[in-house]
């Protein structure tokens, strides 16, 4: 089942909302970083592919028919020529805004370390994708900035589904032409959501 939807969208730009959003419009599931948790295979497969390394992207998205999150935006490029027939969706919100989310939750250093191989595969797949020194807010936003313009840029208009956070059903079902739900749009995975989960220990792979 090859990808309907491939998300270029750094995290904290709504990107566990989508991934709801997603399921319910498409009726299957959507990949985000929290599946790479409980598979410790596409840890290393993601590592791979960091690294330019040849990777089996039908068999890592097996099971999907849409991604979002990081690490698949950081292969938006080499995912939207594996699956030529799918939107690439840019997800977007103000960059202050981002920067405050972003810099509370996914910058922010953990109680706790990370296990090796989750920092050899962020240090893998952000090398050269998105990297900048994110102790300098201006530096890291003016990369961000950079990096919207890239997909912006690059992918066929056709192709582009922008998405900006608050913006609800209306583009996905625009796009995919789907009646838009009755469904109250998912709102999830708030700051504080996401440091009750880092809390309760989870974001670390576990062995099969």
């Amino acid at each position: 089942m090859p990808l309907r939807v491939i998300g270029a969208g750094i995290g904290r730009t709504g990107t566990y909302s989508l991934k709801l959003a997603l399921q319910y419009l498409l009726g299957g599931r959507c990949y985000h970083m929290v599946e790479v948790f409980p598979r410790p295979a596409h840890v290393a497969m993601w590592t791979a592919a960091g690294k330019g390394e040849p990777v089996d992207w039908n068999a890592l998205f097996a099971g999907f028919v849409a991604a979002v999150d990081w690490p698949t935006a950081a292969f938006w490029k080499e995912l939207s020529v594996a699956f030529p027939e799918a939107l690439v969706l840019l997800s977007t919100r103000d960059s202050e805004s981002w920067w405050k989310s972003a810099s509370e939750t996914i910058f922010a250093p953990r109680d706790a370390p990370p296990a090796p191989e989750l920092v050899e595969m962020s240090n893998a797949v952000n090398a050269g994708r998105f990297d900048p020194d994110r102790s300098d807010k201006q530096a890291t936003i003016a990369a961000y900035e950079r990096r919207n313009e890239l997909v912006r840029a690059t992918v066929h208009p056709s192709r582009l589904v922008e998405w900006r956070l608050g913006d609800g059903w209306g583009p996905l079902c625009a796009a995919l032409g789907l009646p838009v739900p009755d469904e109250p749009f998912p709102h999830t995975n708030t700051t504080e959501d996401f440091k009750a989960w880092v809390a309760n220990g989870a974001g670390r792979p576990r062995k099969p």
